[in-house]
């Protein structure tokens, strides 16, 4: 996410604007349900095309059209500068989460990739 980003309500004004690889990476995002992540490589595999920066370019300049914390990266770390509020999503949607050690930087949880990992199935429902 960046300063660039669109706000959250002007995606469908600027859907002709966008490019059509960043309007696919969008779709996905949309795609994801609440409590699921996918990594930025998942996205890419999934649309057979690009890589997970291809993916998280995308993300930083569009992501606020679509529910961005759901796209994450692979080790589960929050977005940085956007920990609060991603956080405060992850809790509100049931995602699950490993709490922080004592000993962790920042005592900020991580994403519980294993449990909140969505292959993009679209009868998947619930964590698995």
């Amino acid at each position: 996410m960046s300063e660039q980003r669109l706000p959250e309500d002007t995606r469908a004004g600027y859907a002709d604007a966008l490019p059509e690889y960043a309007e696919r990476v969008l779709d996905v995002a949309e795609r994801i349900p609440p409590g699921r992540v996918m990594t930025y490589g998942d996205v890419a595999e999934w649309l057979q095309e690009g890589g997970p920066r291809q993916v998280g370019r995308v993300m930083a300049l569009y992501g606020g059209a679509v529910p961005w914390w759901r796209v994450v990266r692979a080790d589960g770390v929050l977005l940085p500068g956007h920990e609060p509020r991603a956080l405060d999503r992850y809790r509100a949607e049931g995602t699950p989460l490993k709490e922080a050690g004592g000993a962790a930087e920042g005592h900020l949880p991580r994403l519980d990739m294993r449990r909140a990992r969505w292959d993009g199935d679209e009868g998947a429902e619930g964590h698995t």
